[in-house]
């Protein structure tokens, strides 16, 4: 979603927010306000910080969203580990040659996605920090950098992920509400959306988003798996935010040339586990995979026919139910493009309902 102001009826109340969001986007910012941001008398972490995703954003065209975006520039939070104020290299732990900081320091690291319209050149970008005396060691993976930044600056060490544009494209599922903004080049007062949830069914606003920041509370919009769960631990039980509501699954809209997309459902995640007990009450079957289908004008033309439906009901109960239906790969691929077609329902056929 292209970034845009807030709304007329909460605008004022984030002034604060829009200026931090223009000291990393705003390209005319001078040399002289970005180094006294790296090493003024009131510089500190969270503003060299901003320098660093300033030079990623308006000399290197990334795209700024994740941690940084959240509890920054939106929240204004800040956090140290009680135990280690006076170490602040001890934040830092590896994992296979990989930095990570601890997770009790808040804001904890930047994470950019890096252009797909021009090349980016690592060492251009170690030149620029250095210009403001940033430090950064680089370790390097096959879709992103990684990069410790402040390494012995007594303002505290950071991380920092340049992800590539081809990861980026495929990195089209969110995970928790308070995670899906961006900031880019030149939006001073404005913030986009890294994956559009503003529409039906899931109708979650930039403004519902700030508000959640704001106080502390987050939705999940992905299946449940050991990766997301130890990610909900720590901002439940480390940042002690709040869960909102059920998980749901968010599954972006298929690219404009396709009708529809499959998104793989995870094993561990809580939807599989329903589905696979509830196979296994109608006869001896093997799931292999489970995919879920996302197409937007037949979610549409769905929610419409069950509202006409509810008009008609006891209530305006549809009675709604969720059933199997067999098919062969040809049935597939018609049902997941064009829908179900019930003149094609057998109850005595070789497929079942």
């Amino acid at each position: 979603v292209p970034p845009r102001v807030f709304r007329p009826q909460v605008r004022s109340k984030y002034l604060d927010i829009e200026e931090r969001i223009s000291h990393i986007t705003d390209s005319k910012r001078t040399t002289v306000d970005l180094y006294n941001g790296a090493k003024g008398t009131k510089a500190t972490r969270e503003t060299r910080m901003e320098v660093v995703a300033w030079i990623a954003v308006c000399l290197f065209s990334c795209k700024l969203e994740g941690g940084f975006v959240r509890d920054w520039v939106i929240g204004n939070y800040t956090a140290r580990p009680a135990n280690l104020t006076g170490n602040p290299k001890a934040w830092i732990s590896y994992s296979n040659g990989v930095p990570y900081m601890n997770k009790e320091v808040v804001p904890a690291d930047l994470d950019c996605h890096l252009p797909t319209h021009a090349y980016f050149d690592i060492d251009r970008f170690h030149d620029e920090l250095y210009k403001y005396d940033i430090t950064c060691k680089v370790s390097r993976q096959d879709w992103r950098y990684v990069l410790l930044i402040d390494e012995d600056a007594p303002t505290g060490p950071f991380t920092m992920d340049l992800i590539e544009p081809h990861v980026a494209l495929t990195h089209d599922r969110i995970d928790f509400d308070v995670n899906d903004l961006s900031l880019e080049k030149d939006y001073t007062h404005e913030i986009g959306m890294r994956v559009d949830i503003q529409q039906r069914p899931y109708l979650i606003e930039i403004e519902a988003i700030v508000d959640n920041i704001k106080n502390k509370r987050f939705q999940i919009l992905r299946p449940i798996d050991d990766f997301l769960t130890e990610r909900i631990n720590k901002m439940v039980n480390i940042r002690h935010w709040t869960q909102m509501g059920e998980p749901s699954s968010v599954v972006p809209n298929p690219n404009p040339k396709y009708s529809a997309v499959l998104v793989p459902l995870p094993s561990p995640s809580k939807l599989y586990q329903d589905l696979q007990k509830d196979m296994q009450k109608i006869g001896n079957a093997t799931i292999v995979s489970i995919e879920q289908v996302k197409n937007p004008l037949l979610e549409d033309a769905y929610e419409s026919m069950k509202k006409l439906i509810a008009k008609q009901c006891k209530g305006s109960n549809p009675n709604e139910r969720s059933l199997f239906h067999g098919t062969k790969g040809d049935g597939i691929d018609g049902i997941r493009d064009d829908g179900f077609d019930d003149r094609y329902f057998s109850p005595s056929g070789n497929w079942g309902t």
